[in-house]
């Protein structure tokens, strides 16, 4: 039976790594998709049958239940809340990842020195994971209260000397664990207390703009804390499970990183567009708003349009309203593109799952260096919700606390058609100069309605 186990596991762990390769491309990235979930499911099977699994009862309970949920969130939630759903994904594999190291040590306190690292490594990345990730999802979903919204960065005097301080008591409680683990049960408690305290502490002061980047940090948490909670229970297939989770969520994390030009050391304590002379240079000027129609007969002499969604769209559920426009456009002898920032959105891959939706063809995503270097080229790029992703401050405005990072450079193009509810600044709080310039139109209202005002246009010529 252990022999039969362990070739169940290994090939469990093959269609895990071949799931994670499939899933490098949004051509394949449904059967990666689906050869993970045969993984753990031949998993979860396999572990039930487990001789040492005598009782069902609370198994059948936790399956019901999770079920449940499971069926909700993937048939109630809408797409504009996947980045929220993730972030208590996360939150909840780190939690769990904390309760199996917490059950371990109540079992048999008395551990050896590495069986008790183990332990305390699960509880400790499943604990920041766990609270982490609560303020993330109450980041993305803006909660607050009269002039207090959790979305914005909180900072403090003294915040980073905090945190070193926490950390060090954290070290030093480990290793006193460590020496003596089984007369230190006040000390566990403690120390599961200082996990939550510190993942508080590091998810408080990033801004809107960096959440992708801490979504994907929390993701590869969460994968770490499985991992080591794989070698509390001396389960193979968790650590490898854990492990590639882990890896894959920091080479997401350090490519988000890359995208916003900024080290992940700089996103975790920068406190990005906290701070109102942060926000760069005023732009003067006065907007030139577009009418439906006016925006109908722009596109329809544009022999090159590029759409750059953001996460107004998301808001707007207006994605198949964008799809049915470009193959309209499309039919009028029109090149279309979709240009997708990596970190549009609020979460990694937010735009994508979007278009995907929509059945927009994958061969018609682009990336900022296949799309910038010809931008000139461009008759018409329209922006719909996007704005940090596309600010020129962050190419021309060194005094601007985006500066540096890259952008999708719409503004170069002959003629910029901008969806926006209105002129409030995106979800870094910094003001973009692209809607004051001469070649941008506003196109004001719901992203939606608008476009089928201008697929109404489209159709009745």
């Amino acid at each position: 039976m252990s022999v039969t186990i362990q070739l169940a596991y290994l090939l469990a762990a093959f269609l895990f790594a071949l799931g994670l390769k499939l899933m490098s491309s949004p051509e394949t990235a449904r059967w990666g998709n689906l050869a993970s979930a045969c993984a753990m499911l031949l998993t979860v099977v396999v572990t039930l049958l487990h001789t040492e699994v005598v009782e069902y009862q609370w198994i059948l309970v936790g399956i019901v239940i999770g079920s449940a949920i499971g069926s909700l969130a993937a048939t109630r939630l809408q797409l504009t809340e996947m980045p929220e759903l993730v972030a208590l994904f996360n939150g909840f594999g780190g939690g769990a990842s904390l309760l199996v190291g917490w059950e371990a040590y109540h079992r048999q306190p008395l551990q050896d020195p590495l069986g008790a690292a183990t332990i305390l490594l699960a509880v400790v990345i499943g604990g920041v994971t766990f609270s982490g990730s609560l303020v993330a999802w109450g980041k993305l979903k803006e909660i607050g209260w009269r002039s207090f919204r959790l979305s914005r960065p909180l900072l403090f005097p003294g915040q980073q000397a905090i945190n070193f301080l926490l950390l060090a008591f954290l070290c030093l409680g480990g290793v006193l664990y460590g020496l003596d683990s089984a007369e230190s049960q006040t000390l566990f408690l403690v120390l599961v207390a200082l996990a939550f305290l510190i993942g508080i502490m590091v998810v408080v002061p990033i801004g809107g703009a960096d959440m992708p980047v801490v979504i994907s940090l929390l993701n590869s948490y969460s994968g770490l804390a499985a991992c080591a909670a794989g070698f509390v229970i001396f389960n193979n297939i968790l650590i490898v499970a854990g492990a590639l989770v882990g890896a894959s969520g920091l080479i997401l994390t350090n490519i988000m990183c890359k995208a916003m030009n900024r080290s992940l050391t700089n996103v975790l304590f920068s406190g990005f567009g906290a701070v109102a002379g942060k926000g760069g240079k005023k732009t003067h000027g006065e907007p030139r708003p577009i009418s439906a129609e006016d925006a109908y007969f722009v596109l329809e002499a544009a022999r090159s349009v590029v759409f750059v969604p953001g996460y107004g769209l998301a808001v707007a559920q207006a994605q198949h309203a964008v799809m049915e426009l470009g193959e309209l456009l499309e039919d009028n002898g029109c090149e279309v593109r979709y240009a997708v920032h990596p970190v549009a959105g609020r979460m990694p891959g937010h735009m994508n799952v979007l278009l995907a939706e929509a059945n927009v063809s994958y061969d018609l995503l682009v990336e900022i260096d296949d799309v910038n270097p010809n931008m000139e080229t461009v008759d018409v790029c329209v922006v719909i919700g996007a704005n940090d992703v596309v600010n020129p401050a962050a190419r021309d405005d060194a005094e601007s606390s985006i500066y540096g990072m890259p952008i999708i450079e719409v503004d170069r193009a002959r003629v910029v058609i901008v969806l926006k509810r209105s002129m409030a600044a995106g979800f870094a709080g910094i003001e973009n100069p692209l809607f004051y310039k001469d070649n941008t139109r506003m196109l004001f209202g719901d992203a939606k309605s608008s476009l089928n005002a201008v697929l109404g246009e489209f159709k009745r010529s």
